[in-house]
């Protein structure tokens, strides 16, 4: 069984994933993707996974069985397991707690050699539905505090399979990342009773030198801050705390922008690892005026190393000015609507 320990001194949860651990010699950096030979995601090989919890499929089509267009199964080899109580107890000054949540695979199509930025828009847009149905399936769960949405593309990315899809993780507890955003946007709105995601796309939309890409629901720019060359968010431009309450056409516009943002890099960048994040409220406080939902887009071009781990301050090579004006060579404009 997983277990989660808490540092004392941070306050930060970490999962002790003894079920996918690993003798020494197995943390082996030169280990590759696999990119060819036999993939369990691939259509044909449904059996070679956990059964399928969500599809997208011809109606009457049998659960596990070729003709889906988007499928999500459990992990093969969950960071957490959704069975079991919590039991959080302690051990002189440790806390801990069993290692109880959801870890799901998006498997976002059936061919191998897609990429998000290749699918078309409007299959993006059925994953990021399939995002929203599984948060509000799992927050029927009442140990599920927090709901984490990642993708891992490419090698040093984090990616152990090339076949395009993403990934879901149900936590009992809020991250301490997200506890920190969510304590800091808190604050500046006590303190000027405004949202502060809101006023950054205002300030962004006034200024227009951090723009990548804009339609008339999103927004996405290259963070004055970025901590990484080419970071890009994707944000609401009207407020919106928690992703999954979002109206329903608003993900069509998001897969808009969403899709043209990665094409941007993938052009400009030559199809650059990367990873994307969704940021959200926790699941105890869905609708609130003082955060806004984004996701976080981040190439791995760089390599963090003693400095950034040592201190929390980033090293970037590339201004976001001029990270932008790249991006917006690489493809016309879309059409603000």
């Amino acid at each position: 069984m997983p277990e989660l320990r808490k540092d004392p001194i941070s306050g930060r949860w970490v999962i002790i994933a003894t079920e996918r651990g690993k003798r020494p010699s197995s943390f082996n950096s030169t280990e590759k993707v696999s990119t060819g030979g036999f993939c369990p995601l691939c259509a044909g090989n449904e059996d070679k996974t956990p059964p399928e919890v969500f599809a997208y499929r011809p109606y009457g089509s049998q659960p596990d069985t070729p003709g889906w267009s988007l499928r999500v199964v459990p992990n093969k080899f969950p960071a957490l397991r959704i069975e079991g109580e919590l039991d959080r107890r302690g051990e002189g000054i440790y806390d801990k707690m069993n290692g109880v949540g959801a870890h799901e695979v998006i498997v976002e199509c059936p061919e191998h050699d897609q990429t998000f930025s290749s699918l078309p828009v409007s299959h993006c847009e059925k994953i990021l539905l399939t995002y929203r149905d599984r948060i509000h399936d799992l927050y029927r769960d009442r140990r599920f505090k927090y709901i984490s949405i990642f993708r891992n593309q490419g090698e040093a990315a984090g990616a152990s399979l090339s076949h395009p899809h993403s990934q879901l993780i149900a936590l009992p507890v809020v991250p301490k990342r997200s506890v920190e955003e969510l304590a800091g946007a808190r604050e500046y709105f006590n303190y000027k009773e405004r949202c502060v995601y809101c006023d950054i796309v205002r300030q962004e939309k006034a200024q227009g030198v951090r723009i990548v890409s804009e339609n008339q629901g999103f927004l996405a720019i290259a963070p004055f801050a970025s901590r990484f060359p080419f970071e890009v968010w994707v944000l609401p431009q009207q407020h919106s705390s928690s992703f999954e309450e979002t109206p329903e056409w608003y993900y069509a516009s998001l897969a808009e922008v969403f899709s043209d943002t990665l094409k941007r890099l993938t052009i400009t960048l030559n199809d650059p690892p990367y990873n994307f994040m969704l940021h959200t409220s926790p699941g105890n406080e869905k609708i609130n005026d003082y955060y806004h939902w984004h996701f976080e887009i981040i190439p791995r071009l760089t390599k963090v190393a003693g400095f950034e781990w040592g201190s929390g301050f980033y090293i970037n090579p590339t201004s976001p000015e001029d990270a932008t004006n790249f991006l917006q060579e690489a493809l016309p404009a879309l059409s603000v609507r």
